[in-house]
């Protein structure tokens, strides 16, 4: 049993959504179609920003940003999916495994923060309309740009580095269609109390930080919306942030529910349908 719970590996194999082969069918052309649309979209978002002036403005800046997030988010997911369900070699390396939680990690908390830096765009343009220019200046976006690549690769670079510590684990099978962090804990041998609260911390920190200034920018906003006299103003304004409220409750509220919940109420089926949610969808 010793040399059991010391076993080191060199591959994973990870398990995917479904063992049902008609199922991984759909669910492959689904993941197709939508991993299309989200690259066709996010470069037509993008081309569109750029060649068009009236475009460069600090709203159309961020939402470039959060394009090419995207893209980036969905090919370090997407790919694997498709590769381990409609391929019988279901196994990835160690290393590649590190990369890619680093890799998730790190842009997935950039979306993060970048939604926050959106609604608190949104709360200058809308409260402070006299003083956008000069608040929301080239140089200060990019700074705005730059500090969740910053801050989320140093959270997912301490991640990687404390999971690579359970490395010894008691099964080589990855109940997951990904290398993500809960599933990695219910592998290891040994107590994962320190990884545990260091996910909790690293959530809380970012998702919850995060989810506090978009709420806290919003009151701000809806409260400014509902000084309007004009019902047109009012919808005309609201219009602006309805499709960016949409992402953010979809988006805090399935990383909130996997990464903030103890591990004791983990469901392995549960958490693969939210990460197809973030993930995907």
């Amino acid at each position: 049993m010793e040399d059991f719970n010391q076993t080191l590996p060199d591959m994973f194999y990870l398990l995917g959504l479904s063992t049902v082969p008609h199922l991984q069918v759909v669910g492959s052309l689904m993941f197709v179609v939508m991993y299309t649309i989200t690259l066709t979209g996010n470069c037509l978002i993008l081309i569109t920003v750029r060649i068009s002036r009236k475009l460069h403005t600090p709203m159309y800046f961020f939402l470039s940003n959060l394009s090419f997030i995207d893209i980036c988010f969905s090919s370090t997911i997407v790919p694997v999916i498709l590769r381990n369900t409609l391929s019988t070699e279901k196994s990835i390396s160690i290393g590649g495994c590190m990369v890619q939680l680093l890799c998730y990690l790190g842009i997935g908390g950039a979306e993060c923060l970048l939604l926050a830096i959106m609604a608190y765009d949104r709360f200058v343009a809308i409260c402070r309309p006299l003083h956008y220019v000069n608040i929301m200046n080239t140089r200060f976006c990019i700074i705005l740009a730059i500090i969740p690549w910053i801050l989320s690769f140093l959270n997912s670079s301490i991640q990687v580095h404390i999971t690579w510590r359970l490395i010894h684990i008691k099964s080589h099978h990855i109940n997951y269609f990904f290398c993500e962090v809960p599933p990695l804990l219910r592998l290891s041998c040994r107590d994962t109390w320190l990884n545990e609260i260091s996910m909790y911390i690293a959530a809380g920190t970012i998702a919850l930080g995060a989810f506090s200034l978009t709420l806290i920018s919003y009151i701000y906003i809806i409260a400014t919306i509902l000084k309007m006299h004009s019902s047109r103003s009012r919808y005309a304004v609201f219009s602006t942030c309805s499709s960016h409220l949409t992402v953010v409750t979809l988006y805090y509220g399935t990383i909130m529910s996997i990464y903030l919940q103890p591990r004791s109420n983990h469901s392995v089926e549960k958490d693969k349908f939210i990460s197809v949610l973030y993930t995907v969808v």
